[in-house]
Order: C-alpha cells, then sequence, then structure tokens
C-alpha cells in the first residue's frame, strides 16, 4: 500500500504546511507560481520539509510533464534518455519539469553536462537538495537556477498538518471511529524534528498498530504512541551544512559569554557524536575569543581535550562541558587573532621589505663579511634584559599589529613595558 505521506501529499500551495517565508501570500513562489513563470531552480533544506511536493504542485499549476529522477540512482545519459522519450508526446504539454532529487549526488563533469538539458528550453529543471547548493553545486548550474531555501517546519505547523491527515484517514474508514489524544499528536509533532514525512511515518505506524479487527474503534493514545516511537534523530551530517551550522552557534555562543547556549550546542554536537570537531573547536576558542585575557586558558582546555580523547563517549561529554563553560566564562581578548591576521594581511598586500641585516643568521662561515649580525644587540646583557633596536623591516617599521585588549593580564603586561621603555 502507498506510504501515508504519499497518499495524503497537499496537492495544492494552500494545502502545504510550513515554509510561509517562501510559499505564503504574496511571497516569491507564490507569485510565481500564480503567473506559471517558473524559473530553473534548487530547492534546498532538510528532509521532509515539502521540496518534491512543491514540485509536484508547480507541474499541476503549470501543465507541464512532470518528471521526477533521483540523482543518486541515474546519470546524466539516463537523464537525456527520459527526457527524449517523453518529448514524443510533449505537443499535450506546455514543456516537463524536471525534478531531480538529490542532485549534489552527480559530479562535477556530470553536472556540466546537464546544462545542455536546461539551457534547450523545453525543460525547467527543480533540483533539490539537503546539502548547502553553495558548497555542493556546480557554479555554473546555481547562476542558471533562483534557490530556495527550506527550513525545518516548526511543531505547531506540523500538528496541523498531522490533524488534517487524521481528517483525511476519517473519511477514508468511513466504519470506524477514530478517537485521538490531542498530546498523542503533540507528542509526534515535537519529536519529528521538523520532518513532516517523519510525523506522518510515525502516525500511520501508531494508527495501524491501534486497528483492532473485533472493534468499531481506533484509538491513538499517548501510550501507543510513544510505544511506535523511536529516539528522535537530529539532523547532523559531519560533512553538511548542518554540522558547520552547529558548530558556529557553538563557537559564535561561547564568545558571546553564553554559557547556556553554549552548553546547548555541545549537546548537540555530542549526540552527534562529533568528538573531532568539539575539541577543535574549543582550542581554537582558548587561542582565539580568550586569548592574552586569560593566557592559561589554552593549558587547562587542552588538557581538558586531551582527558575526552582518553576517555572516548560517553565520559568525554565532562571534560568538553567543563571546557565549554570555562571558555565561556572567561574574560574574551581577539587581539592575538587581530594581529597576526593583519600581519598576514600586509604580507599579502603591501611590500613589506627586507629583514634588517642585524636580525639575518651569522651563524655561517663569510656572514660577517655580508654584515649579518655585527650591529645586533643581545637584550641579555643589558638592564631588564631589554634594550632598544629596530627588529621591523626599514618599509613597515611603525607598523603596529598588536593592540592590547582592555583587560587585566593585557593591562599589566603594557604597564609593564610602557614604564622599562619609557625609562631608556
Amino acid at each position: 500500500m502507498q506510504p501515508l505521506a504519499d497518499r495524503f501529499r497537499p496537492q495544492s500551495i494552500d494545502d502545504m504546511v510550513g515554509q510561509s517565508h517562501i510559499i505564503g501570500k504574496g511571497k516569491i513562489l507564490n507569485k510565481l507560481i500564480q503567473n506559471k513563470t517558473i524559473p530553473n531552480m534548487i530547492l534546498y533544506g532538510p528532509p521532509g520539509t515539502g521540496k518534491t511536493t512543491l514540485a509536484n504542485i508547480i507541474a499541476n499549476a503549470t501543465g507541464k510533464k512532470y518528471i521526477k529522477l533521483n540523482a543518486v540512482n541515474c546519470g546524466v545519459k539516463e537523464i537525456k534518455e527520459v527526457i527524449e522519450a517523453t518529448k514524443r508526446d510533449l505537443f499535450s504539454y506546455n514543456g516537463i519539469i524536471l525534478m531531480l532529487d538529490e542532485i549534489q549526488a552527480l559530479n562535477k563533469k556530470q553536472q556540466q553536462s546537464l546544462l545542455e538539458v536546461i539551457e534547450e528550453g523545453s525543460v525547467t529543471l527543480i533540483a533539490s537538495t539537503a546539502d548547502n547548493p553553495y558548497f555542493a553545486i556546480y557554479k555554473a548550474i546555481l547562476s542558471r537556477c533562483s534557490v530556495f531555501e527550506f527550513k525545518q517546519i516548526n511543531s505547531q505547523d506540523i500538528f496541523i498538518g498531522l490533524m488534517n491527515s487524521i481528517e483525511k484517514l476519517r473519511n477514508l474508514y468511513k466504519s470506524k471511529t477514530i478517537k485521538v489524544e490531542e498530546k498523542a499528536i503533540r507528542y509526534i509533532a515535537e519529536t519529528c524534528n521538523g520532518d513532516m514525512r517523519s510525523a506522518l511515518n510515525k502516525l500511520e505506524l501508531v494508527f495501524n498498530v491501534s486497528i483492532d479487527s473485533n472493534s468499531d474503534e481506533i484509538n491513538i493514545t499517548l501510550d501507543n504512541t510513544i510505544e511506535c516511537s523511536s529516539v528522535k534523530i537530529l539532523n547532523y551530517d559531519n560533512k553538511g551544512d548542518d554540522s558547520y551550522s552547529i558548530l558556529s552557534a557553538f563557537h559564535k555562543s561561547i564568545r558571546g559569554s553564553d554559557i547556556d547556549a553554549s552548553i546547548h550546542y555541545l549537546a548537540r554536537l555530542i549526540k552527534a557524536g562529533d568528538l573531532n570537531s568539539i575539541t577543535r573547536r574549543l582550542l581554537c576558542i582558548a587561542c582565539e575569543d580568550v586569548g592574552l585575557a586569560v593566557p592559561q586558558a589554552i593549558t587547562i582546555v587542552e588538557a581538558c581535550v586531551n582527558a575526552a580523547n582518553q576517555l572516548g563517549f560517553p565520559e568525554a561529554q565532562l571534560p568538553l562541558a567543563q571546557a565549554t563553560i570555562y571558555l565561556a566564562n572567561c574574560p574574551k581578548s581577539n587581539s592575538t587573532y587581530a594581529a597576526i591576521q593583519s600581519a598576514i594581511y600586509d604580507l599579502d598586500n603591501i611590500e613589506v621589505g627586507d629583514i634588517p641585516v642585524h636580525l639575518k643568521d651569522a651563524h655561517y662561515s663569510g656572514a660577517k663579511n655580508l654584515g649579518r649580525g655585527i650591529d645586533y644587540k643581545y637584550p641579555h646583557n643589558y638592564e631588564n634584559n631589554y634594550v632598544s633596536q629596530q627588529y621591523m623591516p626599514e618599509l613597515i617599521k611603525d607598523k603596529k599589529y598588536y593592540n592590547p585588549g582592555k583587560n587585566k593580564n593585557e593591562m599589566a603586561f603594557k604597564a609593564y613595558w610602557e614604564n622599562l621603555k619609557n625609562k631608556g
């Protein structure tokens, strides 16, 4: 039997739930469908958010022939063959809508070949992908397509979609009385991770389990819903856009000193089992965002990272949480990051000149003949182990890369050196 998600797939844009930012009244896709002016497009977002459903609706609204293929199972050759076979009776249609799922599965050469299909004119490409298209799709395809981002559907919209489906079930099973506990449907809506297809699959499972051939009633309760449900799966692909977004939110929350948000995003990363990404990010934050405000932060975080790597999951969550809370609590300074970025920028963009001759290596025969190291002053031969001399190349001798952060440690260093250098 056809799955519930396919049987009850919305047939019009008004029946869809979620994606109001692009399909709501007055929004861009709504207007394009009304005007029947459909460009080549890439629909990008998590599974079960309505990408295939929208392609179906577009094809129906425009009267175009609808071809649905999955790039995982076919290459450009197969795509072209299907389109050529369809063109034989194209006179009865206004053109072809090619719905190509998982377009990122095509390699660069295959994606380039696909250009011939969409540039010929009779075919409108609607491609879908869960990967960020700006990473996964060839630029020539991107330049010819409009990109629309689909977002996870919120639990209230999922709830509405499920209740609509229950009404359709009641129409199908008129001989039965279908009773539903609202909290059971709320439970499905809140544990499907914004995936309408997953929610409908869960509803279908609990519905089938609740059928009793000896009774005229079908009771969908919270208890049997929980019994039929598996553990909630978070969207996470350690090579995909979700992973980068979670890591970005994790880093920015620690930088912003929001401990609770930092721990929340750490929990997401732990659930995904991505130990390597967590530890790399923590070490980076210790240097980039805490830096010299708390110089010992890198040592403490490194100890936590080493402990996490030795323990492995699940125990690794403890030192990772310790490092996360510690870094979020630390005073912040990006003076180290700003200094090195500024210096690298100059190397890439301006002439910096040669190293001063007195700083050049003089540990070889003939160095003195070249003037190497002759005028170098050894700081440890002077009071307080300091002597003034030029270290920067002549062309940038007045450049200042490091600006101390306004924190106790860096202000103390600044005061020390200003006092010492002013004595001279």
